[in-house]
């Protein structure tokens, strides 16, 4: 996304604002015990009020528990949601529960480097409501990954009404106007890096490099990404619709002038024009072509049943705050 020609807030804004960093996590525990020391030491330098709410999204491991344990010494919130709701749900559940004057979003596996916060805080100052991190190079990934990821953005970015940098993430700051905004946002189908674009505002890049896993693995597989990309199109786009009523009309149209040549021909030379493997052909194809159609639609219409349904996106199960607790954080205050 070209931000360059972004307008930026004029607004005065708060040296040491108060800071929620939203840390979703599945499986994390391990991670989560290296980085939320280096971590609260870190953001100390940008602000006295600092909150790592962490996001335990159904976790198998003992994510919650080492989470609870660090509330004793660090400003740590901890919100269990009942079950795995997936990232963009663990994403949502932390933004409306921040209380900071901005928002901090980053993975909790440690890849997201720290020193890039700095650079956020400095585009912020100067008045960017969003400031993002995008990737410099995709090389932990396969060949056959990049590609598609490149060109489902290319695709997605060329038939909605936003535009998502391809190598961008959640690994963003964001002013408290966007997070009220994004909490306006009703959808329960969500791709929340399509929804940052949609919100608008000022916003402002910053390349960054991956870091390696703090410990374990990934927990992102491909049939989430496929379903991620499912969501965006029809969350995003009609475009599909679009496409497969222009191929319906092509067809009828082939169909109607085929139909004339035979008539044509006929009257012509006086003789039928044989063909059954043609015609078989030719209802294979045109069945292929409606049940893939239908298909699309009942993907679209399965998204507006689940809207109309209007289940809440996540369930809080468990929520622990340092607030709670009798300890004093350096770096911290009770009103953060």
């Amino acid at each position: 996304m070209d931000d360059t020609n972004r307008s930026r807030s004029e607004v005065t804004r708060p040296d040491r604002p108060s800071l929620t960093c939203i840390l979703p996590a599945y499986n994390e525990g391990e991670n989560l015990a290296h980085l939320v020391p280096r971590l609260t030491e870190y953001l100390t330098r940008f602000t006295d009020r600092i909150e790592l709410l962490i996001v335990d999204d159904g976790s198998q491991d003992d994510t919650a528990a080492i989470a609870t344990a660090l509330a004793d010494t660090y400003p740590v919130t901890l919100l269990q949601l009942s079950r795995n709701f997936g990232k963009e749900a663990a994403l949502s559940a932390g933004i409306d529960h921040a209380d900071g004057d901005v928002v901090l979003l980053m993975d909790a596996d440690g890849q997201h480097p720290l020193e890039v916060v700095e650079q956020f805080f400095h585009y912020w100052h100067q008045g960017y409501d969003m400031v993002y991190g995008v990737r410099d190079n995709r090389d932990d990934e396969s060949a056959g990954k990049r590609h598609l990821t490149n060109l489902f953005y290319r695709i997605l970015s060329r038939s909605a009404e936003i535009n998502i940098h391809p190598d961008a993430g959640d690994f963003r700051l964001l002013d408290r106007k966007v997070v009220l905004a994004l909490r306006q946002l009703p959808e329960r189908s969500r791709m929340m890096k399509g929804l940052y674009a949609w919100v608008g505002f000022s916003s402002k890049s910053v390349t960054f490099t991956v870091a390696p896993r703090l410990g374990g693995t990934s927990n992102f597989r491909l049939r989430h990404l496929s379903a991620l990309a499912l969501t965006g199109f029809t969350s995003f786009s009609s475009a599909p619709l679009r496409v497969w009523m222009l191929l319906g009309a092509g067809v009828s149209v082939l169909s109607l002038l085929y139909a004339f040549v035979i008539v044509l021909r006929t009257l012509m030379f006086g003789s039928d024009v044989p063909g059954w493997p043609t015609i078989a052909a030719g209802i294979a194809f045109l069945g292929g072509i409606q049940l893939f159609s239908v298909g699309i639609l009942g993907e679209y219409i399965a998204r507006i049943f689940s809207e109309v349904k209007a289940r809440p996106l996540y369930l809080v199960g468990r929520r622990v705050s340092f607030r709670d607790r009798d300890n004093t954080v350096e770096g911290t205050s009770d009103d953060a």
